[in-house]
């Protein structure tokens, strides 16, 4: 009789112990299910991240589509405009900037694509060029390639008719390039490929006013 009760009793012990196991089991499903979730908003972080930091280039003198004033133009004094940018990728090397126009000569008849300014090796942690920036002026190691005035540094709208568009194109790359010599805006992309991290565009418009009275 006594191994009788000791044998039930010690069986109806037994069950006490499934609820301890049961609510373990549910710790770790829910300890699981939190790290998953934490996973899912650290990766919705860094998207939303890289999107906000996305690379943008902006200038104080004109808008993005909108008409360069003839201060920076041939009209003018012909000089470069500020431009400044942001989201340069942290693991960007250099930057380029290209500045050309592909409505030469007509826009209405286009056979050409104009350039007006090649700059390459801009040190990645540069985020602004002042107007009027002169060739000794630029930042430490940024080199020049040639416009197609055959020369070096900035020129301005100058179009023979029509209203003309001005692609300001910066370009992050995941090298510094090697002196190219002045290269010219061909010379630079082909040196530029595959080291392409991301790139952006500023354009402006010019309309000659004097073309009125032609």
């Amino acid at each position: 009789m006594k191994y009788y009760r000791e044998s039930y009793l010690g069986n109806a012990d037994r069950p006490r112990f499934f609820p301890q196991i049961a609510l373990i089991a549910l710790m770790i499903a829910l300890f699981a299910c939190f790290i998953q979730t934490t996973r899912a908003e650290d990766n919705t972080s860094s998207i939303n991240k890289e999107k906000t930091m996305a690379l943008t280039l902006t200038s104080p003198s004109f808008t993005h589509d909108g008409m360069i004033p003839t201060l920076y133009t041939c009209d003018g004094q012909d000089i470069s405009p500020a431009l400044s940018w942001s989201g340069v990728p942290d693991h960007a090397k250099s930057l380029v900037l290209i500045v050309d126009d592909p409505d030469a000569p007509d826009p209405n008849a286009p056979k050409m694509t104009w350039v007006h300014w090649v700059l390459y090796n801009i040190p990645a942690h540069v985020n602004e060029l002042p107007e009027n920036i002169a060739g000794n002026k630029l930042p430490t190691g940024t080199l020049q390639g040639i416009n197609d005035w055959k020369r070096t540094g900035y020129g301005g709208p100058c179009p023979p008719i029509g209203v003309h568009r001005y692609f300001h194109k910066l370009y992050a790359l995941d090298v510094v390039l090697p002196d190219l010599k002045h290269p010219t805006k061909s010379e630079l992309e082909a040196a530029m490929q595959g080291h392409i991290i991301t790139q952006t565009e500023l354009i402006g418009r010019y309309h000659r006013h004097s073309q009125e009275t032609d």
